[in-house]
């Protein structure tokens, strides 16, 4: 089972969680001046199911573990200035009426999951003596998230993902918890190749404990830091694949949504030639390109491929939003861009290429043409190969960097079903916001170089945004990224080698 697969089962890990008996948290009735954060089991007792698949365990459990807010928003600002420097955190604190950034102690966040070793789990056996523990991060993002008493706000800003957990590269991240909303704890260890978590069936209690440091830095009282939770191991009568529904699936794991009903533009018909004109001045996208990352070497028919990940990002002033008008009886579509004011209203557009329905199986659905390239370069970084990737689906994947200014932290189209379209539809609407970036992983059909006759040697990945120019953005100076790659061994056996990029693996 692949790294990226364990992270995502951790993830979903809920899918057969039983609650036996609730804990009487009367969050609802919570004190009129509850504690900056609280932390506390929703149950008493879970049921753990134990599946077994191609020789490794998967144990799937939810201790039900959340962190509540009190009367004002939990907020955390995390960013770096570049890939060599460290990551700085704030947290956004409200003194006299007026919001202020206090800067988090050193070694607080060193990644992206969220705060180092927040919450420490100790799992004991029936005779009381511990057979796993270990820590957990936490940032306060949930796709759980709820209000948990009545007069809390209707709505939260807070994004719904850590951000970084799976792109290396990512610059900067929100992370919150509205004021009386809970977030979701994490309870798993975070899981590596070559790692298992795994406890036989029986009888266990869990003890969960928030640590020490960050009972002082949030407010969070003593005495209610510790929670424990009986926990029934049992043995699953069902396999992984059933269990693997529940899952949720990242937008480029591989779906087909030939049957996802799309974000339409009404009415469904190509504009009129008296449409405003791209305007000269004011808010426009940033594409930029990261470091392709997740980059492996593979055979095929005798033919090796280097395949990588490669994500470009928005970091502009205004959303990139192009909308597709299908051209009757084709699998075409004319691409037109259309362009913002500060307020948020349209004031132009600009015809920007074509979309292609792909049929493909893990694409179906509709692609912009002109979005990126990518290319491999020899050592003189001139062109050696070109992917067969050649057009994408535009979706918020990934957040980039949440730090730069209007940043979307909640955006609305981030998965497929809600971006590309079937091929029944006559428009479609695809956006890139502000922050946010759109991944296509190593597993998607052309996301490859074919590399079996070239030559050993240095060369480079490079990622290339807004190629042929078509799209209107406020700088193309940081439309390209280059990650150096070694190609070495023999014809019948290939060799690569990925330096890191100051310091990070990926």
């Amino acid at each position: 089972m692949t790294d990226r697969k364990k992270r995502l089962l951790a993830r979903g890990a809920a899918v057969a969680v039983l609650v036996v008996t609730a804990t009487g948290v009367g969050v609802a009735q919570a004190a009129a001046n509850p504690p900056p954060l609280s932390f506390v089991a929703a149950t008493n007792a879970v049921t753990a199911e134990r599946y077994v698949y191609d020789g490794e365990v998967w144990l799937s459990f939810d201790l039900g573990l959340h962190v509540i807010a009190g009367k004002d928003p939990f907020e955390i600002w995390a960013n770096r200035t570049g890939y060599d420097k460290p990551i700085a955190a704030q947290r956004v604190v409200t003194q006299n009426g007026k919001k202020k950034k206090v800067a988090l102690p050193a070694g607080t966040v060193t990644d992206f999951t969220g705060l180092k070793d927040f919450t420490t789990i100790s799992i004991a056996d029936a005779s009381g003596a511990v057979v796993k523990q270990y820590s957990t991060s936490f940032c306060g993002n949930s796709w759980s998230s709820a209000r948990t008493r009545p007069d809390a706000p209707a709505t939260t800003p807070y994004p719904t993902q850590c951000g970084g957990e799976y792109n290396p590269f990512t610059l900067g991240a929100v992370w919150g918890i509205q004021a009386g909303w809970d977030s979701a704890v994490p309870d798993q260890p975070y899981f590596r190749d070559g790692e298992s978590f795994d406890l036989a069936p029986g009888k266990y209690t869990a003890t969960a404990t928030v640590s020490s440091r960050y009972q002082q830095l949030f407010g969070i009282p003593a005495d209610q830091a510790t929670v424990h939770v009986a926990v029934d191991v049992v043995d699953a009568d069902m396999g992984l694949k059933s269990a693997d529904k529940s899952v949720k699936r990242s937008a480029r794991d591989g779906e087909q949504v030939s049957d996802y009903v799309p974000s339409l533009r009404a009415p469904a018909k190509r504009p009129a030639a008296t449409l405003k004109a791209a305007p000269a001045a004011g808010p426009k996208p940033d594409l930029r390109s990261l470091p392709a990352w997740g980059i492996s070497l593979s055979q095929e028919d005798s033919k090796w491929y280097v395949n990588f990940g490669a994500t470009v990002w928005n970091g502009g002033t205004s959303p990139l939003l192009v909308d597709g008008f299908r051209r009757s009886g084709t699998e075409l579509m004319d691409a037109y861009q259309y362009f913002f004011d500060a307020k948020g209203n349209q004031v132009g557009s600009k015809q920007a290429g074509t979309m292609e329905w792909d049929d493909r199986v893990g694409h179906k659905h509709w692609h912009f043409t002109d979005f990126a390239q990518y290319n491999l370069l020899d050592s003189t970084q001139k062109l050696a190969v070109r992917s067969g990737k050649e057009a994408f689906c535009l979706a918020n994947t990934d957040t980039v960097d949440l730090t730069v200014p209007n940043a979307k932290w909640r955006p609305d189209n981030t998965s497929l079903e809600t971006s590309c379209g079937a091929n029944t539809v006559v428009a479609v609407r695809e956006v890139l916001d502000i922050g946010n970036g759109d991944t296509y992983s190593q597993d998607r059909p052309g996301q490859s170089f074919e590399i079996t006759d070239l030559p050993n040697g240095t060369y480079y990945v490079q990622v290339l945004a807004n190629p042929a120019n078509r799209l209107a953005e406020l700088s193309t100076t940081n439309n390209s990224s280059l990650r150096k790659i070694i190609i070495g061994g023999t014809a019948s056996e290939r060799t690569l080698e990925v330096p890191p990029v100051n310091g990070i693996e990926g």
